[in-house]
């Protein structure tokens, strides 16, 4: 799995130099971070809207679907902000194997 996330981001930090026209990725770099964060929440919700959709038909093609957008989406947002999926995987590596309450209780408070 994480050489999926590695070849995206490797693909991701190529298109931060392209032109605009010459990719959906490189047009979302250009209209810059407001944008990037804006299709983070229409995915989110789209995500959500299928997951409900998905527990009363049974059907989970559209969650699936909306779940690779919105994971995209945020491997966007955090290239747009320097950080590579692997930080992200590290974290979640960190956290295996400890309480979920724990974890929460162990988070600085701010």
């Amino acid at each position: 799995m994480s050489e999926t996330f590695a070849r995206l981001a490797e693909v991701l930090e190529a298109r931060k130099g392209a032109e605009p026209d010459s990719s959906y990725v490189a047009s979302l770099y250009h209209k810059g971070l407001n944008k990037i964060l804006e299709k983070v929440g229409e995915e989110s919700v789209e995500t959500i809207l299928a997951a409900k959709d998905a527990a009363t038909s049974g059907d989970a093609h559209e969650l699936i679907y909306e779940t690779a957008d919105l994971w995209f989406h945020s491997l966007v947002m955090l290239a747009a902000l320097g950080q590579h999926p692997q930080a992200v995987l590290d974290e979640l590596d960190r956290r295996f194997g400890l309480s979920g309450h724990a974890e929460k209780a162990a988070r600085p408070h701010n």
